[in-house]
C-alpha cells in the first residue's frame, strides 16, 4: 500500500514551504517523507524533489510555443492536462517507481480553478489510486489573511468546492500561524470550528460590504452550514508538536500504518530447572 498527500491551495499560502516543513519533521522521527513538485511554473523551493513536473513540461515553454497562444494561466492549465493525459500519466507512474509504506507529498499549483470546478486534478486522483495510493487532500490556507469574516467565507467556500469535487479524505490546514499577532490569535478560535451565523453575526463581518450584501452573505454561510464539512488545523511550522498533530491527522485520513504488522519481541523463558531453584536471599 502507497500514501499521499495533493496539497492544495491558493498560490501564496504556503503549499512548498507545508511540505518542506513535513519532511523536515518526518526526518526527526525517523519517518521517510518523499516530496513531488506538480507545479510547471515554480521557480524554487527548499526541498528536493523525487519528480520534478518542470522535466516533462514548463509554462514559459508553453508561453514562448509559436503554435500556442496562452498567457500565465492558460499556460498552466494546458501543462497540468498535459500532465494528465496518457502520455503524462506514464511518465509520472514512471518516475514515482515504487515507495511503498512512505508518503508522498505532491506539491500541486496554486491556481484554484484547477481544484474548485475542472476536473483536471480529480483525474489525477483517480490515476493515483489505480496505482494503489491511498489519498489525502490537504487544502491549505493563510491564516493571516482568514481572521476575518468576509475572507473566511471566501477561502471556507473555496475549501467546500475542493472536497465536493475531489471527493478524498480532505483536511483543511490554516498556515502561518507564527506571523499572527496576539490579538488575532485569541481570535483564531473561533475560525478553527466555525458556527457560521455567529460568526457572520459578530463584530468582525460589520463592513459597508456586509451591511449592502448581507442577504447573499447569510445565504452563502447557509451553504456551508448545510454541508457542515469545513474545519480548520492551525499550522506552526516552528513548533514540532504542532506539525506532529497535523501529521496523525493526515495519517489517521490515509489510515498510514493501520495494516503493518504488529511488532514482536521473542523472549527466552526460564529452563524448568530454574524454575524449581528455591531464590537464596543474603542477610
Amino acid at each position: 500500500m502507497r500514501f499521499c498527500q495533493l496539497v492544495l491551495g491558493p498560490a501564496g499560502s504556503g503549499k512548498s514551504t507545508y511540505c518542506a516543513a513535513l519532511q523536515r519533521h518526518a526526518e526527526t522521527i525517523n519517518r521517510s517523507m518523499h516530496i513531488v513538485n506538480l507545479d510547471p511554473a515554480a521557480e524554487a523551493f527548499t526541498y528536493e524533489p523525487i519528480v520534478d513536473v518542470r522535466d516533462l513540461i514548463q509554462v514559459d515553454d508553453v508561453m514562448q510555443a509559436d503554435d500556442m497562444d496562452f498567457g500565465p494561466n492558460g499556460g498552466l492549465v494546458f501543462c497540468m492536462e498535459y500532465l494528465v493525459e496518457l502520455d503524462g500519466l506514464d511518465w509520472l507512474k514512471e518516475q514515482l517507481g515504487d515507495y511503498d509504506d512512505d508518503c508522498i507529498l505532491f506539491d500541486c499549483p496554486g491556481q484554484i480553478e484547477l481544484y474548485t470546478h475542472m476536473d483536471v486534478m480529480k483525474r489525477l486522483v483517480y490515476h493515483l489510486q489505480s496505482m494503489d495510493f491511498r489519498v489525502c487532500a490537504v487544502f491549505v490556507l493563510d491564516s493571516v489573511y482568514m481572521v476575518d469574516s468576509a475572507k473566511f467565507l471566501s477561502g471556507s467556500l473555496a475549501a467546500l468546492a475542493t472536497m465536493v469535487q475531489l471527493e478524498v479524505p480532505h483536511i483543511n490546514i490554516l498556515t502561518k500561524m507564527d506571523l499572527l499577532n496576539k490579538s488575532a490569535r485569541e481570535q483564531l478560535e473561533m475560525f478553527l470550528e466555525p458556527e457560521i451565523h455567529e460568526l457572520l453575526a459578530s463584530e468582525h463581518s460589520v463592513s459597508r460590504f456586509n451591511k449592502r450584501y448581507h442577504k447573499l452573505t447569510s445565504a452563502l454561510g447557509q451553504v456551508l452550514e448545510d454541508f457542515s464539512l469545513v474545519r480548520y488545523v492551525p499550522l506552526n511550522i516552528n513548533s514540532e508538536e504542532s506539525l506532529m498533530d497535523v501529521l496523525i491527522q493526515t495519517d489517521f485520513a490515509v489510515q498510514y500504518g493501520e495494516d503493518q504488522d504488529v511488532k514482536t519481541q521473542d523472549f527466552e523463558y526460564p529452563d524448568a530447572e530454574d524454575e524449581e531453584q528455591e531464590p537464596s536471599f543474603n542477610f
